[in-house]
């Protein structure tokens, strides 16, 4: 009877280490958790650090699109791949130049943009900010550059066709766009307060 309770007593502590070598918190899948976290985090700091550099930002971007089209141009394929990004970088163009608030539906609520001089001055607010549009460029280029490197996407295609039809498609929505600007008055950039209206001319107490 002592020695099968001593033998009990004496396996808890080995039962307790066993369960506390597995706890989840030491997982493989845990450190890959904390990896990829840690990575990202290193990501966003860089990204971060890049924001007010604006024109060396849109530099670094006409690179990775130089580098994109010169890999296109000598394995003389993956036009399709192409193709897609082009689609996508026009749905970004409309997002840029869009405002954030629809000028049709804040009409009924006052609207958000100054139509009269005497109005408020707004700063244009995109759909899409510039660093968000700046990085959705280069993600594209750089996940479609990745791509070049596997025969599976290299579809066969006749490629003057797709650029025919992305030009007239480009056309056409940008032709949409600059009537909705006109439409509603506003301008998708902001270049600081505007004055509106001329200053009074001096009289002449004020010449003498």
């Amino acid at each position: 009877m002592e020695s099968a309770t001593t033998a009990g007593v004496s396996a808890a502590p080995t039962d307790d280490l066993q369960s506390s070598g597995s706890s989840p918190s030491s997982s493989p899948a845990d450190a890959v958790s904390r990896l990829i976290h840690a990575v990202e985090q290193r990501q966003q700091h860089l990204l971060d650090k890049t924001v007010p550099h604006v024109l060396y930002r849109w530099i670094a971007c006409l690179c990775v699109v130089l580098i994109y089209f010169v890999r296109v141009y000598l394995v003389e394929g993956f036009y399709i791949i192409t193709y897609a990004i082009g689609i996508y970088l026009l749905n970004l163009i409309i997002a840029f130049l869009s405002p954030q608030d629809d000028p049709e539906a804040s009409l009924t609520t006052g609207g958000t943009l100054p139509t009269r001089r005497s109005d408020e001055y707004r700063p244009f607010v995109r759909r899409l900010p510039e660093f968000k549009f700046w990085l959705s460029i280069i993600r594209a280029f750089v996940i479609g550059f990745t791509m070049t490197f596997f025969e599976v996407f290299d579809v066969p295609v006749f490629w003057p066709i797709l650029l025919f039809y992305w030009v007239m498609l480009f056309f056409l929505t940008m032709r949409k766009q600059i009537q909705h600007m006109i439409k509603y008055r506003y301008v998708p950039f902001s270049f600081g307060k505007q004055q509106y209206g001329k200053k009074p001319a001096p009289t002449s107490e004020s010449s003498e």
